[in-house]
């Protein structure tokens, strides 16, 4: 595979030893890919210029839901324009930004983007190696790809898609590429502990075609300073400033700053590992011990100025940021950033919708603090004012944002002891030399922070990352042995010793070339020819796979290949390896070249938190939703869905599945799928809507009303009642009680009970009569005179409370008299001759006549008949 050092070589040379980067190769093509990637440049700056107005205050910001990025404005924290990213859903995303140009880098699949500032369109897409290592950092006009495994760093003049003159080169395993305020980019070497500084080259006047391979004469990019800032080997971590940089010796516990052309190392209070963040702003440098939730301030000049603890537990904090005399801290698993002032005390705490990741970074006079999974960012001035913005806001482009992840489970606290001893220590003789490596040490509940390497003499500490030292000034033909011990928070783990070697001069040759394949089952075949023992016996072959600011031993093997089990290598960091050849006297070569670049995966893990439930509304329906599995190494490209046997292909974390009939309970199954194949299924089990089922619980009523209560076992539904009796409007409302009005008194009835959902109807049925309706035979004697007596018996001719067989007051169907205030049961009403009640009943006068129990069904005149109740004559039924 050509590699940019195929494009510019500059002669022969013995193969440098690969370290462990987290990084991978870039090709020739990668290199153009990057720079057609930023495609807005073609056009001339000049158009990007006329934006930037636009742009000042601004940051642009990721959302893993909606494959987004939205431009949020800092002055008013709200977003002013929204890009869609196609094919982005779910991926992490690298963003890298000035006022001109932005890049965007899709961690899963290794898509590089361009967005044209003039236009807010992506003008360029181009596909790279997926994973951790390649990386693009911009400064005003200048663009610079900085390939950790190779430890070249190659300029590039976004005009013309061109590389610009030589690379600069270091040895492999850098760590950095990052601008300072001064515009100087700062590479890290681990192998050598040194930091230095690179200057960007003046673009010439014309822009320059893309150079052939071998080609990139010209003006060149310059490395301008360099500094000793730790031992060799060294777990080395970089933080740019404003004017310089801050190293962080993860190893050696030290923070050394690089200012001004002095190098002042801080030994920090500190028995973790440390982090610091990509950019610090101003002149404090905050160092975040994550295991132990403690911030270390140290002063650019040097020293520590002071230690503070971050409230909470666990050890997901992400680097504390410094902005305007601040210190901000963020913790992913609760979603909190905690606020700090200059002396160290909590003067604030944002509280975030969620848990998960979170990003900080200072532009513009602003802190732009964003939730790439969740659907809200945070923007702080220099006052320290905090609002909060919505990202998915309706009036830029529309839409719900997608249901938020479920919070991981709080992880159980871990028993934590010294470290085990470290695994499989061995020892290769070289040329007046050695080298020692060995597989990781049992961390036992703390963090790793150093390997302690004894023997010949010397004491060697080792970054955690490394796993491997080069042991020099031996004799050769003197026999030499050992040690390696590791180190955490709480001490020094058991020594393990290596085997004995002998160095000598007369070493094997190293493999020709090394061939790397990531297969489908997560493991890494490594192949090289046959090396040349130079009179020896080759024994065995030492590999060593390296990523950015890394490298460690992968295995031995007795043949020409190796097969690196799968889970030794991470999923979705990209690989490099050498090869040493190692003869029968235990005399190992120099490294072979570098592989090329792979990165491991497998079938995607299983969908977590899988969900299934009744669709209420729809029959036949169930919905699912699911937490995204983990991808392994290659993005997850379609999610298989079976539910009770009927199956469908989605590419969102959630479906709705119909067509699998009524009140029937059915098994999901859900499973990713990636480059490699289906992996585990999550299984749930989940009930259709069912048709309704009613169960009455009582009923009661009046003269004219009934009222049914019951109870509804909906299915699973949405369910709608109601209550219904021949002759009469049916009643609907809430699903526990009903009243049917307007009935006739003493009736008996048959009532319904109809719930109906979306799967169907239930009902039953309820018999219930009225209460019977009375009325008081009504007649009130006057106050003289015959009026005096008139109601207190029964006379010829007329008199009150007469009985008829009939409606009219006929003296031969009279069937009796009432005496007043004789309480009579009624059946209904009828017209009939009119009556005149006169003083003795209010005046009242009607034609009807009710229907009384009275020597069987007679009628009385209404007018000496007072219903009770309130002498309401409508609600009897007509006769």
């Amino acid at each position: 595979m050509a590699t940019i050092d195929d494009a510019v070589k500059t002669g022969s040379g013995t193969p440098r030893r690969r370290r462990r980067p987290r990084g991978g190769l870039v090709t020739i093509a990668t290199v153009v890919a990057l720079l057609a990637a930023m495609g807005l440049t073609v056009h001339g700056l000049g158009a990007a210029d006329n934006a930037v107005s636009n742009y000042d205050a601004s940051s642009w910001l990721w959302s893993a839901g909606r494959s987004e990025l939205a431009r949020v404005n800092g002055v008013t924290a709200r977003v002013d324009t929204r890009t869609e990213v196609p094919g982005t859903r779910r991926h992490p995303m690298e963003v890298t930004q000035t006022d001109r140009l932005l890049i965007l880098r899709d961690l899963s699949t290794g898509q590089v983007s361009s967005l044209d500032l003039a236009t807010l369109q992506i003008t360029a897409t181009t596909r790279t190696t997926p994973g951790l290592g390649v990386n693009v950092a911009l400064h005003e006009d200048a663009a610079f790809v900085v390939d950790a495994v190779q430890g070249v760093v190659r300029q590039l003049d976004p005009r013309s898609l061109a590389p610009v003159g030589e690379p600069v080169r270091y040895p492999p395993g850098i760590t950095g590429g990052a601008f300072d305020g001064a515009g100087r980019l700062w590479i890290a070497v681990p192998s050598e502990g040194t930091v230095s500084a690179i200057t960007a080259a003046d673009l010439p006047d014309t822009p320059a075609s893309a150079p052939a391979a071998g080609g990139g004469g010209g003006l060149s990019p310059e490395r301008v300073e360099t500094y000793d800032v730790a031992d060799p080997a060294h777990e080395l971590v970089v933080s740019t400033l404003d004017d310089g940089v801050a190293v962080l010796d993860r190893t050696a516990g030290a923070l050394v700053t690089v200012h001004g052309g002095k190098v002042r190392p801080t030994t920090l209070t500190t028995t973790a590992p440390g982090a610091l963040p990509a950019r610090t702003s101003g002149s404090m440098v905050p160092v975040t011990v994550p295991g132990q939730r403690r911030v270390h301030v140290v002063a650019e000049g040097g020293g520590e100025v002071g230690a503070f603890t971050v409230p909470g537990s666990g050890d997901r904090l992400r680097p504390a940021v410094a902005w305007a005399d601040r210190f901000y801290c963020a913790d992913e698993a609760t979603g909190l950033i905690y606020t700090f002032d200059a002396q160290g005390r909590l003067v604030d705490t944002i509280r975030g919708r969620s848990a998960g990741p979170l990003e900080l970074e200072v532009r513009e006079n602003y802190l732009f603090i964003n939730a790439p999974d969740s659907a809200t960012a945070r923007v702080v001035d220099d006052k320290h004012q905090v609002r909060e913005v919505d990202k998915y806001a309706n009036d830029v482009l529309g839409g719900d944002p997608p249901p938020a992840p479920p919070p991981p489970p709080p992880p159980k606290k871990p028993k934590v002891g010294k470290p085990g001893a470290p695994r499989s220590v061995t020892a290769t003789a070289g040329n007046a030399q050695s080298r020692v490596s060995w597989r990781p040490a049992p961390a036992n509940g703390a963090e790793i922070i150093r390997y302690v390497v004894e023997g010949a003499g010397q004491r060697r500490e080792v970054g955690a990352n490394q796993r491997a030292v080069e042991v020099k000034g031996l004799t050769n033909g003197e026999t030499y042995r050992f040690s390696v011990h590791a180190v955490n928070a709480k001490g020094a783990g058991p020594p393990r010793s290596s085997n004995r070697v002998t160095p000598t001069a007369a070493v094997p040759d190293p493999p020709a070339r090394v061939t790397a394949q990531a297969r489908a089952d997560g493991t890494v075949v490594v192949r090289w020819p046959a090396a040349n023992g130079q009179g020896n016996r080759i024994a065995r072959y030492a590999v060593t796979a390296s990523s950015a600011g890394a490298n460690a031993p992968a295995g031995e093997s007795t043949k020409t290949e190796l097969v690196v089990p799968a889970g030794e290598l991470e999923f979705g960091r990209q690989y490099a390896f050498t090869v040493s050849s190692v003869n029968n006297r235990g005399v190992a070569s120099a490294a072979s070249p570098v592989s090329n670049t792979v990165v491991p995966y497998a079938a995607p893990g299983r969908p977590t938190d899988l969900r299934a439930a009744t669709v209420p509304d729809r029959p036949g329906t169930v919905s699912l939703q699911w937490a995204p599995a983990e991808p392994n190494g290659r993005p997850v490209a379609k999610y298989l869905v079976d539910v009770g046997g009927r199956s469908i292909e989605v590419t969102d974390t959630r479906a709705t599945v119909d067509g699998l009939g009524n009140g029937r309970d059915v098994t999901v199954r859900v499973k990713a799928v990636n480059e490699a194949g289906p992996g585990p299924e999550s299984t749930a089990t989940a009930r259709t809507v069912a048709e309704p089922r009613v169960t009455v619980t009582g009923s009661s009523a009046t003269t004219t009303s009934a009222t049914v209560s019951f109870t509804v076992d909906a299915g699973g539904g949405k369910a709608t009642c109601t209550l219904s009796t021949p002759g009469k409007p049916a009643k609907s409302g809430g699903c526990s009680a009903l009243t049917v009005s307007g009935l006739s008194p003493g009736t008996s009835y048959t009532f319904t009970v109809t719930a109906s959902n979306a799967a169907g109807r239930g009902t039953t049925t309820r018999a219930q009569a009225t209460d019977a309706l009375y009325g008081i035979a009504t007649c009130k004697n006057g106050d003289s005179g015959e009026e005096a007596t008139y109601c207190d018996r029964d006379v010829d001719g007329r008199n009150g409370n007469e009985i008829f067989a009939v409606t009219r007051q006929d003296n031969d169907r009279q069937v009796g008299w009432a005496k007043p205030g004789t309480r009579l049961k009624a059946y209904c009403k009828k017209r009939g001759e009119e009556v005149y009640a006169y003083i003795y009943n209010r005046d009242k006068r009607s034609t009807w006549w009710v229907q009384v129990a009275y020597e069987g069904k007679n009628y009385i005149p209404w007018a000496w008949l007072n219903l009770e109740g309130g002498d309401n004559i409508n609600v009897l039924p007509t006769c």
